[in-house]
């Protein structure tokens, strides 16, 4: 693969977006920097099987084919080893790729880079699981052929490809040849600069035996290390005119056939190419010989039927699939079209034999060496448990499959007891060379756990648990009384220590949020599968705890660990730390307003210079959220939110999906839009810039939970699906099915309303807002799209914004910044001016200078902002109480006649002179302007001191604004927030009004 395809600062071209939802098109000659990308985008596979999208006559070096039980085994190698250091590596290997069909003229070779492309065009077929593609090509000598392609992976066959490759002569007269090969000299890729693309592999698959003749031909080959054997064999079906030539052996590069026929413009040769797969378990018993006899068989059966009948088996099987998925999207066929493509991934990445999980590049690339992550079960299988459930059972089987080698790894990390599964593998063992961001993520038994529960839910399947998915969850909730400990300097707190959350930025911390809250529903759950398989099955339960020594005392001791869990809240914030030591850290300069561009901080700085900064990677504490948010309040929810999305840079592809389902959740509806389309399209506009080792599967599972959790507001609930759905502003309407417990039910949403319909099964539980709904066979029952806000009986005080909400000095301050920045010669348009909104003068300097040719000193920055000031100053002499605007006086003089207290929050540091001109300067009992704070709003400083001022809680204040950062500052102190002007800009207020004059106190107080 190409190890210097790192992030760029421009996306690259998709695949032509088309009216089609259903096709993926692309129409264009690819470049060569395209053609790896591609092959990654038009992949096909089953589960087992992956096979890119290269062309059958094109000789791509990045083109390849694998299989999830065929990898290698390599020693790692350190300088200084420790106990515990993981070994040896697993790398999934290139297998023997079957998708090359050379073309020859005579005796000239085609080559596609030769001659001229007069018309190309390749598409994933979303609904029929088909890659087609047609070239119109004329040689350098000035024939000209048409090629046309179709390939299929079965899902139906876990170890077939199937090809029809069709040759027609336009004006070319003479012989032609198809050569079909079995290319076998594939190799792993190469690591280079970046660790998240291949790997150093010792071995690797070597051919063992090959052979070939008129019916057949194969290779048998071994891994070195993992002791892995292989078959591949090859078989075509010839249509009239062709006819077999010759069979090749290539010493150390496969196998071909060739077949030959005389062409007349207009011809058509047909070829119908076969290829097939038979491997064994690691250090299996499997000879060559049994495994060539698989791969005949599934020969065989191929042959015994057309290729139209293989590839209407293979719609049926993706029709089956989208049926349950129910996907529509009103207005945005370009965005249901991205979201299909994304699902189809899914479909075809993961497996149904519980012989593996889902790796992070799927089955389309080298990217990671094909490993597994915690993302399998936080991202994925949570998709496939309500679209597809057969596939999410087949993960967590590989999950049970694999419990003995998580009880290793647990030993090697110097547990007694339990299992801690490997945070990367393909076997189950370690494969993590850097322990910090390795074995300490403890938290992938959290989330597994968290799979279990959520698939339990959804299928009601409570067979798992007793095959197996208890005795994996006892054993991963043993870990955490083993790496906790009750801490009497926190209150006897029940604490973690010296672990990694998702937030690889920030390693081996105490007392990660997200590693314990999780840490605490998963004792909880595991306490309550016990208790309920010890009511309900309780010959099971007895078999289950007998095989791993589980007594009644061990139960408890998890639910007293989970009451004791160390959750804290900041109380100067009033968020959740990451982590003990996470606040008190400088923020990284570097990770600022996007100053390093698209490539990953990982890349750039030593591990430690980034673990010495407040600054994320990825989502974290928010993710606690998304997988187990449901007892969290939205307002707590709300101002983590705002305050992490300031120090998190993105550079995982997993974090967008988890910003835009918390920011659809507390009301920020245009950011959970945006970050709804980052992850939506971070393969098919290559936002990484790294798609060209294969697709991210975890991103394009987070683009359906940013839909369906996100906008949908699809929660598990107590055991009932939970939905709150909102309408984005870019779409007319969409539609959702999720299967829930043998019933399939669909979720359409207008700005009407939302109608749930029970397509199947029998009467079904759902909540809407809270609300319980009985849904009934084949009926609708509609609701509003939103629930009612309640008011808040607690309210004692209102504060109110001066800027924009009493007086309309924005205007002044708009004026003052023009004239600055017109005399530094700086660009200044309306979008500067509504982001110098709510800002106070420094940080409003900081982002006009942004756009500055030349860097200013801290004297002239000074000298500027004095400047801008006396402008400033100049025009608010002459206000008077005419200046206030309608309804503001009457707004104030409400909330005191409810005998409410009032403050002021200004940015401006001229707010008491503006009141004194105004003449309302005694209508407030506290002013807080930005003379008394340190920190320029959104922090939530302003605000907290305002109700400090008044004597008073947060939570009994309200605050009025009619800025953006000004409302995230308001959610940030933890306090309701209205928001005074439009919509658009507003998105995140609690309550939305035109103007300050439509302020009814009444409608906030009970």
């Amino acid at each position: 693969m190409l190890s210097h395809d790192v992030p760029s600062h421009a996306t690259e071209t998709a695949p032509q977006a088309s009216t089609d939802p259903w096709r993926m098109v692309i129409a264009h000659r690819p470049t060569e920097s395209e053609q790896a990308r591609l092959e990654s985008l038009f992949a096909l596979a089953n589960g087992t099987l992956g096979v890119r999208g290269g062309l059958e006559e094109g000789r791509s070096p990045t083109q390849g084919t694998f299989l999830t039980g065929v990898w290698e085994r390599t020693p790692i190698e350190y300088h200084e080893r420790f106990p515990g250091f993981a070994r040896t590596t697993d790398t999934r290997v290139p297998v023997p790729d079957g998708t090359r069909i050379d073309v020859r003229l005579g005796e000239t070779l085609v080559d596609l880079n030769e001659g001229e492309w007069l018309a190309f065009e390749q598409t994933l077929d979303l609904k029929a699981g088909c890659l087609q593609r047609t070239l119109h090509w004329r040689s350098p000598t000035g024939v000209t052929l048409q090629f046309d392609a179709e390939r299929i992976v079965p899902l139906h066959t876990h170890s077939l490809v199937c090809i029809r490759f069709r040759v027609t002569s336009t004006d070319y007269s003479g012989p032609i040849t198809l050569e079909s090969a079995l290319v076998a000299n594939n190799v792993a890729a190469a690591q280079g600069d970046d660790p998240r693309i291949g790997a150093r592999i010792e071995g690797g698959l070597s051919i063992t035996a090959s052979d070939a003749d008129e019916m057949l031909a194969s290779i048998c080959q071994r891994t070195r290390n993992s002791h892995i054997r292989l078959a591949s064999g090859q078989r075509h079906r010839i249509a009239q005119g062709l006819h077999f030539a010759r069979a090749i052996l290539e010493d150390g590069q496969g196998v071909q056939q060739h077949y030959t026929a005389d062409m007349q413009p207009r011809d058509s040769v047909v070829l119908e190419k076969y290829v097939a797969y038979a491997w064994s378990q690691p250090e299996g018993k499997d000879s060559e010989t049994a495994l060539l006899h698989n791969v005949t068989a599934t020969l065989e059966n191929a042959l015994s039927q057309s290729f139209d009948a293989h590839r209407a088996d293979q719609a049926d099987a993706c029709d089956t699939f989208w049926r349950e998925v129910d996907l529509s999207i009103d207005g945005a066929p370009d965005i249901e079209q991205a979201l299909r493509f994304n699902l189809f991934h899914l479909l075809q990445s993961t497996g149904r034999d519980g012989s593996g999980s889902a790796a992070a590049k799927g089955l389309t690339g080298e990217g990671y060496e094909g490993h597994y992550f915690w993302d399998a079960e936080a991202f994925i299988l949570p998709v496939l448990a309500l679209t597809s459930p057969e596939q999410a059972r087949s993960m967590l089987q590989y999950r049970v499959n694999t419990l003995d080698r998580a009880r290793a790894h647990a030993r090697e990390m110097n547990h007694p007891l339990g299992a801690l599964y490997a945070w990367r593998t393909i076997s189950g063992d370690e494969c993590s060379a850097y322990f910090p961001s390795g074995s300490a993520q403890y938290h992938i038994n959290g989330a597994i756990a968290f799979a279990i529960r959520l698939y339990v839910d959804a299928t009601g399947d409570t067979d798992l648990l007793v095959d197996g998915g208890a005795e994996v969850l006892f054993e991963t909730a043993r870990i955490w009384l083993q790496a906790g400990t009750y801490n009497p300097r926190r209150g006897n707190a029940f604490c973690i220590c010296q672990v990694t959350g998702p937030d690889e930025y920030t390693a081996l911390v105490d007392n990660n949020y997200y590693t314990n809250h999780m840490a605490q529903q998963h004792l909880r759950y595991a306490a309550v599968v016990a208790a309920q398989l010890a009511n309900d099955r309780p010959d099971e339960f007895a078999r289950i705890a007998a095989a791993i020594h589980l007594s009644e005392k061990e139960i408890a001791g998890w639910l007293s660990a989970a009451d004791a869990m160390y959750l804290p809240v900041d109380p100067a914030l009033n968020i959740f730390p990451q982590d003990d030591d996470f606040l008190d850290k400088p923020r990284l300069a570097i990770a600022q307003h996007g100053n390093h561009g698209h490539r990953p901080l990982l890349l750039q700085l030593h591990p430690l210079t980034i673990y010495r900064h407040q600054v994320c990677k990825q989502a974290d504490v928010l993710q606690a959220f998304v997988l187990a948010g449901n007892a969290i309040d939205k307002d707590s929810k709300r101002r983590n939110f705002d305050y992490y999305e300031g120090v998190t840079v993105h550079d995982s592809t997993l974090s967008a999906s988890t910003f835009s389902i918390v920011a659809a959740e507390v009301g920020y509806a245009d950011k959970a839009y945006k970050y709804f389309l980052d992850t939506l399209r971070v393969d098919l506009d290559n936002l990484h810039g790294n798609t060209s080792h294969g697709v991210h599967m975890a991103a394009m599972a987070g683009s359906w939970l940013a839909f369906a959790w996100g906008f949908g507001g699809m929660r598990s609930v107590n055991g009932r699906p939970s939905f709150a759905p909102a309408l984005p502003a870019a779409w007319r309407g969409y539609q959702f099915g999720i299967r829930w417990q043998n019933s399939h039910i669909r979720v359409s949403v207008t700005k009407n309303g939302v109608d749930y319909l029970l397509r199947e099964g029998t009467s079904t539980e759902i909540l809407h807002h809270g609300k319980l709904l009985v849904l009934s066979p084949r009926q609708t029952v509609s609701m509003p799209l939103q629930a009612t806000a309640l008011p808040s009986p607690l309210l004692k005080g209102v504060i109110f914004d001066l800027d924009g909400v009493i007086a309309d000095t924005a205007v002044v301050h708009h004026a003052a910044w023009q004239k600055l920045a017109s005399e530094v010669g700086i660009p200044f348009d309306d979008t500067v001016g509504e982001r110098l909104k709510g800002v106070d003068r420094r940080g409003s300097l900081d982002i006009l200078l942004e756009k500055s040719p030349r860097a200013f000193s801290e004297d002239e920055k000074e000298a500027l902002a004095t400047r801008k000031n006396n402008y400033y100053r100049e025009q608010i002499e002459r206000f008077g109480p005419q200046n206030l605007l309608p309804g503001a006086q009457k707004a104030i003089e409400s909330v005191r006649r409810a005998g409410l207290k009032t403050a002021l929050a200004s940015a401006s540091r001229n707010a008491s002179l503006l009141l004194e001109r105004l003449g309302i300067a005694d209508l407030f009992d506290y002013v807080v302007d930005a003379n008394h704070i340190h920190r320029a709003k959104p922090d939530p400083e302003i605000f907290l001191a305002a109700a400090r001022g008044l004597g008073l809680a947060p939570s009994e204040c309200l605050g009025v604004e009619d800025a953006a950062a000004g409302i995230a500052s308001i959610h940030s102190a933890g306090m309701k927030a209205v928001g005074i002007g439009h919509a658009q800009a507003l998105a995140g207020a609690d309550v939305l009004l035109p103007n300050v004059a439509a302020f009814d106190i009444s409608l906030f107080k009970t």
